[in-house]
């Protein structure tokens, strides 16, 4: 019987001491967690984190690729040119949640089912890429922001497996559309990016470049199955409620409005030409000057700065750096003097580039999402040349 109890003993010790080996080294736990847009410009897009809950530490750690430091010296240069540095921190998930609790920013997270392997090697990724010698990387608003790092280590943790499931697939989406849409509620913003963005920002991007917003990403991995059918997300855990105005939902945008608003500005413009020109002129000032200023710096965007997808920017027909040159012309008009040679041939080369802006919206090659600027500037421009470069309209009040 002693020999007995002592080889019971002894295997309850060994039993003991296997489970507790195995709670050590359990693989740990991997969830995406998605913070829902603010109401700060830089906050609108979301944000999401990966989040590590390894049972050997004290609580789930927060993988968060979205700090930046604007005590760095050059941050504003850099951020002007395009070249701007952020860097991935780790730290307690707890702490990572505070602010959006504060500020009332909805999180979820998706819990990931991955085999240990799976799990632990990304673990062990994320916590060398956090070390100060490798946090750092170059940001992109759309190729290599905190959404697609997130994107980015999944499939590596997978294999390949996440790209060859999203990159084949499209729903339409584009840079333009979704950068658009989510900036809506700022107008100022809105306007910044559909003024700004060249014809690269239209082209339809794939599921798996709709992860540069990380509530597309949650839809993405909300959809995703594993190769032997299981899906992805586990499971989804509400952590904190959102109790801001929801993002912003997709809608058509019709350029017709657009086209009876610059009508009727055209209308007018040829009705107050024939009953007070200099009043006109004095109108149409400061709005070559609004054109002539953006047109400069959607020309810095394109030859000045690291922001590709502001390149070729055909806004720059409609908003063109030419306008300014219609401004001592206009001056001129507005005290009931001649415009002089330049003005006529400028404001007819100004209209002129506004048709052209319309030809190279139904090419097909590169297009760009821009008639209902084109269907609001174009008349504008052609009724301002139409209507001021008159005779009378250049020497008479």
């Amino acid at each position: 019987m002693s020999g007995g109890r002592q080889a019971l003993a002894r295997a309850v010790v060994l039993l003991a001491l296997l489970l507790v080996s195995a709670f050590t080294h359990a693989a740990p736990r991997i969830g995406v967690a998605t913070m829902q847009p603010g109401e700060i410009f830089f906050e609108r897009f979301g944000h999401n984190a990966i989040v590590v809950d390894d049972p050997a530490l004290d609580g789930p750690v927060s993988y968060n690729f979205g700090f930046f430091d604007m005590d760095e010296p050059g941050f504003t240069g850099n951020f002007i040119r395009g070249d701007m540095r952020y860097m991935l921190v780790a730290l307690p998930l707890f702490d990572d949640l505070a602010y959006y609790r504060e500020v009332g920013r909805g999180v979820s997270i998706q819990w990931l089912d991955l085999s240990d392997d799976e799990a632990s090697s990304l673990a062990a990724a994320l916590a060398e890429n956090a070390k100060p010698e490798n946090a750092h990387y170059r940001y992109d608003y759309f190729l290599d922001n905190c959404s697609t790092r997130v994107r980015d280590a999944l499939d590596v943790a997978l294999d390949g497996e996440l790209r060859n499931l999203l990159a084949g697939r499209s729903r339409g989406n584009t840079f333009r559309g979704d950068a658009v849409r989510l900036a809506s509620p700022a107008t100022w913003m809105w306007l910044g990016f559909d003024l700004g963005l060249g014809p690269a920002a239209d082209k339809p991007n794939s599921l798996w470049k709709d992860a540069f917003v990380p509530m597309r990403l949650a839809d993405a991995l909300a959809e995703a199955r594993r190769p032997d059918g299981r899906p992805l997300v586990q499971e989804t855990e509400d952590v904190l409620p959102h109790r801001l105005p929801p993002e912003p939902a997709e809608e058509r945008r019709e350029w017709w409005p657009w086209l009876l608003i610059g009508l009727a500005f055209a209308l007018g413009a040829q009705w107050l030409s024939k009953r007070a020109p200099t009043r006109l002129a004095a109108i149409a000032l400061p709005f070559w000057a609004l054109c002539g200023v953006l047109g400069l710096v959607m020309l810095f965007l394109w030859l000045g700065t690291e922001h590709r997808f502001a390149w070729a920017n055909r806004n720059l027909m409609l908003l063109s750096p030419l306008c300014l040159l219609l401004v001592p012309g206009g001056w001129r008009i507005a005290r009931s003097r001649a415009s002089g040679a330049l003005f006529t041939w400028m404001a007819w080369l100004v209209a002129l580039c506004a048709v052209i802006a319309l030809f190279l919206n139904w090419l097909p090659v590169e297009p760009q999402r821009n008639l209902h600027w084109i269907s609001l500037l174009l008349p504008i421009h052609a009724a301002l040349a139409i209507a001021l470069t008159k005779p009378h309209a250049r020497t008479q009040g």
